[in-house]
């Protein structure tokens, strides 16, 4: 099982660069970063991640993903590259295409494209999204950027979506596309992943969800004439989450292909000495 760090990486963070770097000098197979472009001052939707719903302050301090994994980019050669998670709703589909292609291409195939819908409902529709069909509109924006990655001439029209015959280069390195790995836990999640993804990143899911996950997963595809082994599974590790081996070891019987650590002391001097300490206690 591949096994990656997650930095939720802010103007006050560590490097992401020197963090990715020794991750990769360790043995780590991949390197995460979060998104969130704005933090409206005003906000009616609860932060899922504590108990009061409050949004941390550090949300509205986020790097912007695509430019903190060009940097890493360039200090690294082998460890994977991740959004965790693309908030694809508050993008341009056009724009981001080229964005996904171009890191992909320079970085010789090391992007793993997470992605979401978001939860953060006047985030979203700030940014132009229509929170209430979110899904539908990430939908529409993946098929479009399907199109743009894999033909010379594409199109397309959606509700959400639509524009006439362009050339958009360049291609992603990896073939046809980058690997679009999908968040959350939506009723509809599998069904999306097995339709138009490759793979799903549940977090905070218990290690029973996960394998009815996976076990749903597997049928659907074979419903769908689609070989389940051509899904992954990636746990997305939350603070204290997957810092042993023995939770490791249970990841991967629960039908886990790749999972990742957050980072907890990456806004402290001892943000790599976390990544080393992380190291000896989870990998073989």
């Amino acid at each position: 099982m591949k096994i990656g760090v997650f930095e939720f990486a802010i103007d006050q963070s560590a490097d992401p660069a020197v963090l990715a770097k020794r991750a990769e000098e360790l043995g780590f197979a991949s390197f995460w970063v979060p998104e969130h472009p704005i933090i409206p001052l005003k906000t009616s939707s609860p932060y899922p991640g504590s108990a009061d719903g409050i949004i941390p302050d550090a949300y509205g301090r986020i790097l912007d993903p695509f430019v903190a994994l060009a940097h890493v980019s360039g200090a690294t050669k082998t460890i994977q590259l991740g959004t965790g998670i693309c908030l694809i709703p508050e993008r341009n589909p056009l724009l981001l295409a080229k964005e996904v292609a171009t890191l992909d291409r320079l970085s010789g195939g090391r992007f793993l494209f997470g992605i979401g819908a978001g939860w953060l409902k006047e985030e979203t529709e700030i940014m132009g999204g229509d929170f209430a069909h979110r899904w539908t509109q990430t939908k529409e924006a993946i098929m479009a950027m399907k199109e743009l990655w894999t033909k010379d001439e594409s199109s397309y029209q959606g509700k959400y979506v639509n524009f006439p015959a362009v050339r958009s280069f360049p291609k992603p390195h990896q073939k046809p596309h980058p690997p679009i790995f999908m968040g959350g836990t939506a009723k509809n999640v599998f069904q999306r992943v097995v339709e138009w993804g490759n793979g799903w990143m549940p977090v905070r899911g218990s290690l029973e969800k996960i394998k009815e996950g996976r076990a749903t997963l597997n049928h659907l595809a074979e419903k769908a004439g689609r070989d389940p082994k051509s899904i992954q599974v990636l746990a997305f590790g939350w603070p204290g989450a997957y810092r042993n081996r023995d939770e490791i070891n249970e990841l991967a019987k629960a039908g886990v292909d790749h999972c990742t650590i957050w980072l907890t002391q990456s806004d402290t001097p001892d943000a790599v000495k976390e990544v080393e300490q992380l190291a000896k206690a989870v990998l073989a």
